[in-house]
């Protein structure tokens, strides 16, 4: 593999054994405290995300294991890279495509599910209805492929999944974003915000 994409993969998921192995060592960085990794990710991948955000990187996509890594640049490593700023959000169509075009290609299908949870992770985050569906789509398969005794963590990803297309079917957009893109909320959108509810920053 290319040798800067196992570097990626290396680092954010650790060595992955077997298929059905989860990294829970990693979850914290993952879902809990990503901040805390902020200055790790851009001393060791700052020069990687800005080769990838320029098209450099294109030939990462030909191997499914190296379109994963660059969807975890584009996606996972520019909200780490630039946090609470607009920039963090910058490469997302770059990302969505790439998942696009590795699931019509079955890449995502030579992925162990761990990989594939973030493999499909842009989809969430796209601000429209269509890409949203799609991702509730991806979520669920993984979640019917994975054996019983991990129904319940994918269960949860596929819940947060329906989360977000139940945030973008309501307004198009996640108001959440509202401030850092400098757009103006809707009286609507500041109400929900107040509830507290669907927050996934």
């Amino acid at each position: 593999m290319i040798v800067n994409a196992q570097k990626v993969l290396q680092f954010w998921f650790g060595e992955l054994d077997n298929k059905e192995y989860f990294p829970a060592d990693k979850a914290s960085m993952w879902f809990k405290n990503g901040a805390d990794y902020d200055a790790i990710i851009r001393a060791d991948f700052l020069s990687i995300h800005q080769q990838a955000s320029s098209h450099q990187l294109d030939d990462w996509r030909l191997y499914p294991k190296s379109l994963l890594a660059l969807i975890i640049v584009l996606d996972q490593f520019s909200r780490h890279l630039y946090r609470n700023t607009a920039q963090a959000f910058a490469q997302d169509k770059i990302a969505i495509e790439c998942v696009i075009e590795g699931i019509k290609s079955n890449y995502d299908q030579d992925l162990y599910y761990v990989e594939r949870q973030f493999f499909y992770m842009p989809l969430m985050h796209a601000e429209d209805i269509t890409t949203q569906k799609l991702s509730v789509q991806m979520f669920k398969k993984l979640r019917n492929d994975v054996p019983d005794k991990l129904k319940e963590s994918y269960t949860n990803t596929l819940s947060f999944a329906e989360s977000h297309q139940f945030v973008i079917s309501k307004f198009g957009r996640f108001p959440e974003l509202n401030d850092i893109l400098g757009r103006e909320s809707t009286k609507e959108e500041m109400a929900f915000l107040e509830t507290g509810k669907y927050r996934f920053l």
